[in-house]
């Protein structure tokens, strides 16, 4: 048998599956709030939980194991793999204005340039008193990797792209040394691939067979993109959750952070997309689940709404337009609430037809199936909506599990 252990923004969890890819068990753990100012404590904490949630049977069985965790989270350790201080999230954009110092020195469009790298978030902590303590810089799949296989310092291609990590040469880029970065990097090695045995005090422990291995990781983003079942060029994944997020499985690289694009290697393939601040947290913004699921019921999926909307929180997008003060766009705002909504979901269509005419218009092979991950998934008026804006057909993942798509990683790698 195989684990997968997905960590998100609110919890973890776990997914044991044989090795016909049928799921035999789930764990989880949310996270505590009492923990969550100790986020240090807290993933350690989770990420045990699942272990002893697991029934003795399946712990027995269970020969491999992958972790994914959410894409630029990171944190500094010293020699002992101890946090010498707080990790910073996913979204932490404090550390911005070290993209000037990156100015002249990383290639023009690069991914590091975004706000939240992890790059920028390394140069950020670099001035923290806790450096002087810092051995090396990890990514959150790799610190709990490390708590289970004990090897420190090593990352999967998948996390690393953000650190600036050329995923096409496999190797870090020269212009990376002209940053005098004084922080050991990670060892990146490939998605999947093994990296060590599980601790033997935990395998003795939890039961595990002395020789289960730990994989090296990925992010949650591409774990879900696996867990789809897509995995053929001109395939893609658009996971509606509380944003928008697009994938393109294409034989082409395309990079371009003025846009907000960036490519993923996927074994020989490339999975290149971007994430807009659209989606359902907007919708939640306005309307209650049992609303949601009501009103769609009575949209006339057959006529379009002349609503011109540009649905945002707050003032700010990342892709298909890269602009951190594009205003939402939510008026007029009929008094009928199923004409509202027609207007959000057709727009929010729009901006996904948007995204994936871009990644082909830069050289992304063309769009052939979507696959539609995250709760917006189950909204079948919004698929008949968008399946008219995309052209092509939309269907439901076969799984939406980040956690499964990680067991799948623990088991195959990455085929292609």
């Amino acid at each position: 048998m195989y684990l997968g252990i997905d960590f998100g923004t609110s919890g973890a969890r776990g997914v044991a599956i044989a090795s016909a890819g049928n799921i035999v068990e789930e764990v989880r753990c949310p996270f505590e709030m009492s923990l969550e100012t100790d986020l240090i404590n807290c993933w350690r904490t989770a990420l045990f939980s699942l272990l002893e949630q697991l029934s003795g049977e399946s712990r027995g069985e269970i020969t491999r194991i992958a972790i994914n965790g959410t894409s630029s989270t990171v944190l500094l350790c010293d020699a002992a793999g101890n946090p010498v201080d707080a990790p910073l999230l996913y979204n932490d954009a404090r550390g911005a204005g070290m993209r000037e110092k990156l100015k002249n020195i990383a290639p023009t469009n690069h991914t590091v340039f975004s706000a939240t790298s992890s790059l920028v978030k390394l140069l950020w902590m670099m001035q923290l008193p806790s450096v002087t303590k810092a051995k090396y810089f990890l990514h959150q799949a790799d610190w709990l990797g490390f708590l289970l296989h004990g090897k420190l310092g090593i990352s999967d291609y998948h996390n690393a792209l953000k650190l600036g990590y050329d995923v096409e040469a496999l190797q870090y880029p020269e212009w990376l040394n002209r940053l005098h970065i004084s922080i050991q990097l990670p060892k990146v090695v490939v998605p999947g691939n093994p990296v060590g045995e599980l601790r033997s005090e935990i395998a003795a422990k939890y039961n595990f067979p002395r020789d289960c291995v730990v994989c090296a990781g990925t992010t949650d983003s591409i774990a879900a993109f696996i867990a789809s079942g897509a995995n053929s060029t001109g395939e893609a994944v658009t996971s509606l959750g509380s944003t928008l997020v697009l994938k393109l499985l294409s034989s082409t690289r395309v990079d371009n952070s003025q846009y907000g694009i960036y490519s993923h290697r996927f074994g020989n393939l490339w999975l290149t997309g971007g994430a807009s601040n659209s989606g359902g947290a907007v919708l939640k913004q306005f309307f209650s689940s049992e609303e949601l699921e009501s009103l769609s019921q009575e949209i006339d999926i057959n006529k379009s709404s002349e609503l011109n909307y540009y649905p945002l929180l707050e003032p700010g997008e990342r892709f298909p337009i890269n602009d951190p003060n594009l205003p939402p766009k939510l008026k007029p705002r009929p008094d009928n609430n199923v004409e509202f909504l027609h207007g959000l979901l057709e727009n929010m269509a729009r901006i996904e037809a948007r995204g994936y005419k871009l990644l082909q218009d830069f050289g992304a092979d063309n769009l052939k199936t979507v696959y539609t991950a995250g709760g917006g998934a189950k909204n079948t008026v919004w698929s008949e909506i968008r399946k008219r804006y995309l052209g092509v057909s939309v269907v439901s993942s076969s799984n939406t599990e980040a956690a499964y798509g990680s067991a799948l990683l623990a088991m195959n790698g990455l085929k292609n």
